[in-house]
C-alpha cells in the first residue's frame, strides 16, 4: 500500500517524474555495481578490525582511532546496502518513520566517519605538540573522542525523526531528500564543511611542525619522514575533498534551488556513491601505508589460506628488508611515526 505522505513529497519535488526509469530488474548494472562497492567496503574494513583485534601491538591510541574509523566505514557500507534494498519501488510503501531510519542510518554512518577523520587529526596534532611517547594510561582521551564522534553523529542523524523535517511544509522540502527540511540540510552541510576546513588546517599544522623539527635535526631519515608525511597528508586531504565536495555542492544547490528547477538533483545517487567510496579508500590510506599493518594483513590472509589447504605463503611481507630486521625497534618507531603523523 502506497504511503500518501511519501507519495506527496516525492511528487512535489519531481522525483516521481522519472520513477519509471527506476523500476528496472534487480540485476540493474548500476545497482549491482553499488552492491559490489559496498561489499568491498565491508570486507576491507572487517579485515582491518580483525587485524587490529588479533595483534596486541596494535592495541594503542592511534590504532584505536583507526579501528573506530574502520567500524564507521563498515557500517556505512552496510547502511548503503540496506538503503538500496529499501529504495526504488519500495520507497513509496515505507512509513515516514521507516524512511527517516533509512536515510538517518546513512547520515549517522557517514557522519561518524567524517568525525572520526577529525578525531584522528586532533590526536595527531596533540601528539605532535606534546612530542611525548605513547602512554597507555591516557586512553581516556581516545575513548572520549570516539564517544563524542558517535554521539554527535547519532544526534545529527536523529534530528529529522525527532521533528526537524518538512512533513507539514512541502515548499521547504529538499529535492534529494524529500522529507528533510532544507534548513536541516543546510545545517548539516555547514557542519561538514567546517569539519573539512578543520581537518585541512590541522594536517597543515602537523606538517609544519614536522618540517620545522626536521630542520633542527639534519638527518636524512628526518627528511624522508617529512616527505612521507607530506605525501600521506596530500593523499588523505585530496581523497577526502574529491569524494565529499561533489555531494556537498549538490546539497547546497538543493538548498538554493526550488522544486523541479534543477534536474541535476535527480541524479544524486552517483554523488552519494562517490562519498561512500571514501569509506573504501580509508583502509588503504590509513592502514596499508604502514608496513606493520601490511604484515598483519598478510599474516591474517595467509593464515586463512593455510587453513583452507593453500600452501606457499612463507614470505608474507615483501616490504621487509635486512635493514628493518637488523633494527626492528627503529623500523617499528618509524612506521608508527608515519602512520600517526
Amino acid at each position: 500500500m502506497i504511503n500518501q505522505h511519501i507519495y506527496n513529497h516525492y511528487n512535489f519535488t519531481g522525483k516521481l517524474d522519472n520513477r519509471n526509469e527506476t523500476k528496472g530488474a534487480p540485476m540493474d548494472p548500476k545497482i549491482m555495481a553499488f552492491y559490489v562497492v559496498c561489499s568491498l567496503i565491508v570486507l576491507e574494513n572487517l579485515i582491518v578490525l580483525v587485524a587490529i583485534w588479533r595483534n596486541h601491538k596494535f592495541h594503542n591510541r592511534m590504532y584505536f582511532f583507526i579501528a573506530n574509523l574502520a567500524l564507521c566505514d563498515l557500517l556505512a557500507g552496510v547502511a548503503y546496502i540496506a538503503n538500496i534494498l529499501m529504495s526504488g519501488q519500495r520507497t513509496l510503501h515505507l512509513s515516514p518513520a521507516e524512511w527517516f531510519i533509512r536515510e538517518g542510518s546513512m547520515f549517522v554512518a557517514l557522519g561518524a566517519s567524517i568525525f572520526s577523520l577529525l578525531a584522528i587529526a586532533i590526536e595527531r596534532h596533540l601528539t605532535m605538540i606534546k612530542m611525548r611517547p605513547y602512554d597507555a594510561n591516557k586512553n581516556y582521551r581516545v575513548f572520549l573522542l570516539i564517544g563524542t564522534c558517535w554521539l554527535i553523529a547519532i544526534t545529527l542523524g536523529s534530528l529529522p525523526i525527532l521533528g526537524w523535517n518538512c512533513l507539514e511544509d512541502l515548499p521547504q522540502c529538499s529535492t534529494i531528500l524529500p522529507l528533510y527540511s532544507k534548513n536541516y540540510v543546510a545545517f548539516c552541510i555547514t557542519i561538514f564543511i567546517s569539519l573539512l576546513l578543520a581537518i585541512s588546517i590541522l594536517y597543515a599544522r602537523i606538517y609544519v611542525l614536522v618540517k620545522s623539527s626536521s630542520r633542527k635535526v639534519t638527518k636524512h631519515s628526518n627528511c624522508e619522514r617529512s616527505m612521507a608525511l607530506l605525501r600521506t597528508v596530500s593523499i588523505v586531504v585530496g581523497v577526502f575533498i574529491a569524494c565529499w565536495t561533489p555531494i556537498f555542492v549538490l546539497l547546497l544547490i538543493d538548498v538554493a534551488c526550488g522544486p523541479k528547477r534543477c534536474p541535476v538533483l535527480l541524479k544524486a545517487d552517483w554523488f552519494v556513491a562517490l562519498a561512500v567510496l571514501n569509506s573504501a579508500m580509508n583502509p588503504v590510506i590509513y592502514t596499508l601505508a604502514s608496513r606493520e599493518m601490511r604484515r598483519a594483513f598478510y599474516k591474517l590472509i595467509c593464515g586463512c589460506l593455510v587453513k583452507d589447504g593453500v600452501v606457499g605463503c612463507k614470505n608474507t611481507d615483501p616490504s621487509r628488508s635486512k635493514s628493518s630486521s637488523n633494527c626492528p625497534r627503529v623500523a617499528e618507531q618509524e612506521n608508527q611515526d608515519v602512520c600517526n603523523s
